[in-house]
């Protein structure tokens, strides 16, 4: 049985605490008022230059553009007011709205590093569930690396449904759509766009969405990973297995149901004027990718700890496969949505682009090339796949590179151009690795290393992919 090592758990330890006084300080030093947001603007601009001040005031003016269409609807309320009343008008909501993003800034890093972390562990249990439900041979070994890395499901769980309530009660605002007045016609708020999504969009039905998500994920993992332990010793002529092959069959079907619905309201909700049909397969793709770099990690530390016995090179190597193949799978999504929103230049579908560009650029672009060029170079060649160290150096730019996606998903839409990487998003980030690794290790400790009732176990055991150096030596090894 592996043991939990003290070192690791200190680590650990010291990674939740530094994170939560990190996270603390950044909601402390937030702006309290519109006056101390002005002062903060102030000291950016005198920070770094004449260049990022304007490129905070194209924003400004895009802003009062879009203010100016939210608050008319084709009528502007301005229009009899005299230029300098229209001037102080747009200067005072610029402030308010400034005010806002700033406020927002500390949730917004939270979130991003609490999405990632938890998407991650998600698509963790869904792969597990696939590779159960494809009764697929070479993984079984890994499969206690995988039900300790989903036991970081429940804390992070636990920490959306506080920020789920948090947002519902107004405490932060990061959904504009859950506004005061954005659905009252009689509000200078009101948003026609967003009331004719309120079929879907509404405060009761988001929540009660949120919350099933987060029940059925959980309820599947908590069977899961009982009746794993239970195939162990069973002795009911396979019932245990059948079983939990059809309840990870029922799972792979809500999972990619609530994995679209999940992406639409936690995400694009955050930008509720824009929509894209291929978002849900887009967002899937992007944790995907991480969750199986995440469990290559946990497995080549573990197999180095002499932990994992019938972990060979072949499993590092087709997970190596997995995260260069998922990798290619995303470029092509990013490209394909991209191409297709550029192409057909709708307003309310290119804004989403635009918002990006205008002041996202350096971090839009270079996760393309960390996401996919990255990859491609240093995985390609078969050989570096079933080499951990290439495999570790691929895997923390791959990781990087989608949290990065994630961080451009959510951050134009709640801090717009006030934006950077500093004590919130790093605290945030430290916070949730450590309840990564103090959840997965305290996990992966207290079951057997090995699913020993797992009729495919020896299969996994014995398990080489196909090296193009046995060919014509005659090699036994041959899969």
């Amino acid at each position: 049985m592996y043991q939990f090592s003290g070192k690791l758990k200190t680590f650990s330890l010291a990674l939740i605490i530094l994170g939560a006084l990190g996270i603390a300080y950044s909601f402390y030093s937030a702006p309290k008022t519109v006056e101390e947001a002005k002062e903060i603007i102030a000291h950016q601009v005198s920070s770094h230059g004449n260049t990022h001040g304007d490129s905070h005031d194209e924003v400004s003016k895009e802003d009062h553009k879009s203010d100016a269409v939210f608050d008319s609807h084709g009528v502007k309320k301005e229009a009899h007011a005299s230029s300098g009343d229209h001037a102080e008008h747009h200067d005072a909501k610029h402030d308010e709205h400034v005010f806002h993003q700033l406020q927002n800034k500390p949730w917004a890093a939270f979130y991003v590093a609490l999405f990632f972390f938890l998407g991650v562990t998600l698509l963790v249990l869904a792969f597990y569930a696939s590779q159960r439900v494809a009764q697929s041979g070479w993984s079984v070994v890994l499969f206690r690396v995988m039900e300790a890395i989903t036991a970081n499901l429940v804390p992070t769980s636990v920490i959306m449904l506080f920020v789920v309530i948090a947002s519902v009660m107004h405490i932060n605002h990061l959904f504009p759509w859950m506004a005061e007045g954005v659905f009252d016609p009689t509000s200078a708020n009101y948003d026609p766009i967003i009331e004719g999504k309120a079929w879907w969009m509404n405060i009761p039905g988001w929540t009660i969405r949120s919350i099933i998500y987060l029940v059925i994920w959980n309820a599947y993992r908590w069977f899961i990973r009982r009746n794993s332990i239970k195939e162990d010793t069973a002795n009911d002529g396979g019932k245990t297995y059948k079983l939990n092959y059809n309840v990870s069959v029922g799972f792979i079907f809500l999972f990619m149901i609530t994995e679209s619905m999940m992406s639409w309201d936690w995400i694009m909700g955050l930008d509720p004027h824009w929509f894209s049909t291929l978002f849900g397969w887009y967002v899937l793709a992007s944790l995907l990718v991480s969750a199986l770099t995440a469990i290559a990690f946990v497995t080549i530390y573990l197999r180095s700890k002499g932990a994992l016995p019938g972990v060979n090179d072949s499993h590092i190597h087709d997970l190596a496969k997995f995260m260069f193949g998922f990798s290619v799978f995303w470029t092509y999504l990013w490209f394909a949505q991209f191409m297709l929103i550029w192409y057909a230049d709708i307003p309310e579908e290119t804004t989403y682009f635009v918002a990006r560009f205008n002041e996202y650029k350096l971090p839009f672009l270079a996760m393309v090339g960390m996401n996919f060029v990255f990859p491609i170079l240093l995985l390609l060649n078969s050989d570096f796949k079933s080499i951990p160290w290439f495999v570790v150096i691929g895997g923390i730019v791959i990781l990087a590179g989608h949290y990065i996606d994630i961080f451009v998903m959510v951050m134009p839409a709640t801090v717009g151009a006030q934006w950077s990487f500093g004590i919130a998003e790093l605290s945030a980030l430290l916070f949730f690795l450590g309840i990564f690794i103090y959840a997965t290790f305290s996990a992966f400790a207290k079951a057997n290393p090995i699913p020993q009732g797992n009729p495919f176990l020896e299969e996994s055991e014995h398990f080489h992919y196909y090296n193009i150096e046995h060919r014509g030596e005659g090699s036994s090894d041959h899969h």
